[in-house]
């Protein structure tokens, strides 16, 4: 680019020059500039199908789906089988999510060009991504048979095999890479990859430290370096190589919650550096007050505070609470801060003002403690299957996995259990959950790019492996995992029944552990059943019990924060009702279904881009 840049300087109107700096600046994912120069180029050579193109997989690449479309169309009309044209139509399809038409539009390619490079790779990473692995398989062997010396065609092997779990062959074909062309960064990345994921960590922080020593920015080498020390159980080690990482970007958010769970595990409460990345999140949070973001601050808060649980800062977090009008919650984080010793006249005379304002409230007339009595209705197990792993950041889906996990326990519905996040297989993951006694389990996976991400979350039944249910999210700019992990945990939540518990009975008044926070809403029919009875559905999300079990129905009246009174019917002549028993609201056949976001595949789209 530099040279060329000088070039233009002698002849602004070279146009070989322009179209050259264009293709330097879209490889380096410069595309703002890229499109400047393309369109300057096709000024200075109309009717150039070529920069045509370039331009269409320039627009892609920003996502301007439509601008590219009108691009594609144009040359297709002009040269109907035009082999790039057809290529960026492809890449067009996967960018909306229609993966059936990229390949019908890649078959068509191999018909004319039975031995082209580019679209044998290109119709075995796109069968790959849709699970036919045995024409992808069928595909990559063909061009492995026909362009053996190509170093690229090698790395695509090794990343199928890969994806495919044939861990070994897939690390002969990174080193064959590595032996055709020495040095090849992907290539050197993927089998430091693939040495974790064989369990060979030192080899796996060997190669980082290579790449490290060839590219000191590398953050993604810093990452799998600190993975590694982790995984042998070095995390003092692991700890200061992820620090170094944040240092060199502090953007990257695999390193940065990877960095945090080893704080939180394997450093004691009073060390000083959970106050260090503690203060980051709570300078973030203070931010988003600023700005009335109320969610985005909690988000932070209860981050900072898991860091650093006797942080000055509860006081501020406890501030969101009573703005969001959750007083009784107000409360109990106030006496938290009287038990830590660190109140002050201030907070000591906020706990005697709200002690007096609820000394009416709900529960406190019928003599419950809403943190005593509220029951966690759903268990819940949440795991990364350890076939999937991406290019960017190996594990992200236990990384995302585990903030998933995280999230669901400030879910007072939600028993978010405690099992190994990573399962050798989804049989595994299987027998893990139904062993724990789980309600569901839920496989997280990850695809990413630099800078798109999407997660998927299939939930499964765990007494009998079923389908439950798939929850999927698209994000893309800075915080995206922050943003995508919210977005599956908003959509799991939001899809589970209303369950909640009688507390207490008084004559035909009854008292559940549900509130307001927790959708409970006045006027709402609920059935009351039998205690002990209701169980998850064998398929898809739901309760099932018998119509005997049904004993009543539950009207609510007075809705409290945490808990909720109404009144009381008996179904049938005897009054069968009792403390304990749930109380329940299925909700609408159609409402029963995820709602799945649009999701397309950003790791496949990199890999995709890197073949023009």
């Amino acid at each position: 680019a530099e040279s060329l840049l000088e070039c233009l300087k002698l002849n602004p109107a070279h146009a070989e020059g322009t179209a050259a700096l264009a293709e330097c600046y879209y490889e380096l994912e410069e595309h703002d500039q890229a499109l400047g120069y393309v369109r300057r180029a096709r000024a200075l050579a109309r009717g150039s199908t070529a920069l045509a193109n370039l331009e269409a997989f320039i627009l892609i690449a920003m996502g301007r789906l439509e601008n590219a479309s009108a691009v594609v169309a144009e040359v297709l009309t002009r040269e109907p089988y035009n082999k790039d044209a057809l290529f960026a139509a492809a890449e067009l399809d996967i960018a909306r999510g229609r993966t059936g038409d990229a390949i019908g539009r890649y078959q068509e390619v191999i018909r004319r060009y039975p031995d082209d490079r580019r679209v044998l790779i290109s119709l075995a990473l796109v069968l790959g991504s849709v699970g036919d692995a045995e024409r992808s398989r069928s595909y990559i062997e063909r061009a492995l048979l026909q362009h053996s010396g190509d170093h690229r065609v090698q790395y695509y092997a090794a990343y199928l095999d890969a994806q495919a779990g044939r861990i070994p062959s897939a690390i002969r074909y990174a080193g064959e890479a590595l032996a055709l062309r020495p040095g090849y960064a992907p290539a050197r990345s993927l089998l430091a990859i693939l040495r974790y994921r064989s369990g060979q960590f030192e080899e796996a922080a060997r190669l980082s430290d290579e790449a490290i020593a060839d590219t000191r920015d590398d953050t993604g080498a810093w990452y799998l370096k600190g993975l590694s020390y982790s995984r042998l159980g070095r995390h003092a080690e692991a700890i200061g190589i992820l620090s170094t990482g944040i240092d060199i970007n502090a953007h990257d958010e695999f390193i940065r919650i990877i960095l945090e769970d080893q704080i939180i595990s394997h450093t004691p409460l009073e060390d000083p550096r959970r106050s260090r990345w503690a203060a980051w999140h709570f300078n973030r949070a203070q931010e988003y007050r600023s700005r009335n973001l109320g969610d985005q601050a909690l988000f932070e808060y209860r981050r900072g505070l898991r860091l650093n649980p006797y942080a000055s800062e509860r006081w501020e977090f406890a501030e969101i609470l009573k703005t969001r009008k959750y007083p009784a919650r107000y409360l109990e984080e106030l006496r938290f801060i009287q038990d830590l010793g660190v109140a002050g006249r201030r907070i000591d005379e906020a706990v005697e003002a709200y002690d007096a304002l609820l000394a009416d409230a709900l529960y406190r007339r019928w003599g419950v403690n809403p943190a005593d009595a509220a029951r966690r209705h759903w268990k819940v197990a949440v795991f990364s299957v350890a076939a999937q792993s991406g290019i960017q950041h190996v594990d992200a889906g236990s990384v995302a996995a585990a903030y998933i996990r995280d999230l669901l326990v400030h879910d007072r519905n939600l028993d978010s259990m405690s099992l190994e996040l990573r399962q050798p297989s989804f049989s595994q993951a299987y027998r893990s959950a139904r062993e724990a006694g789980a309600d569901y389990f839920l496989v997280v996976s990850v695809s990413e790019n630099q800078r798109d991400l999407s997660i998927k979350g299939e939930l499964f039944v765990a007494r009998t492996g079923s389908a439950a249910g798939t929850f999927s999210i698209y994000r893309t700019g800075t915080d995206r995992l922050r943003n995508a992990v919210r977005g599956i945990v908003e959509q799991f939540s939001a899809s589970l029944p209303f369950r909640g518990e009688l507390l207490r009975r008084r004559a035909s008044q009854g008292l559940i552990d549900k509130g307001r926070a927790d959708g409970a809403r006045a006027g709402q029919v609920y059935e009351v059943v039998k205690k002990n009875q209701p169980v998850a559905q064998n398929e898809g999300i739901g309760l099932i019990y018998s119509p005997e079990d049904i004993v009543g129905t539950l009207v609510i009246e007075q809705v409290d924060e945490e808990v909720s009174a109404g009144t009381i019917s008996r179904r049938g002549f005897f009054d069968l009702i009792t403390e304990g028993d749930e109380i329940i609201l299925q909700p609408q056949e159609a409402a029963q279904k995820a709602q799945a976001e649009f999701m397309t595949n950003p790791e496949l789209r990199a890999l995709l881009r890197t073949l023009r």
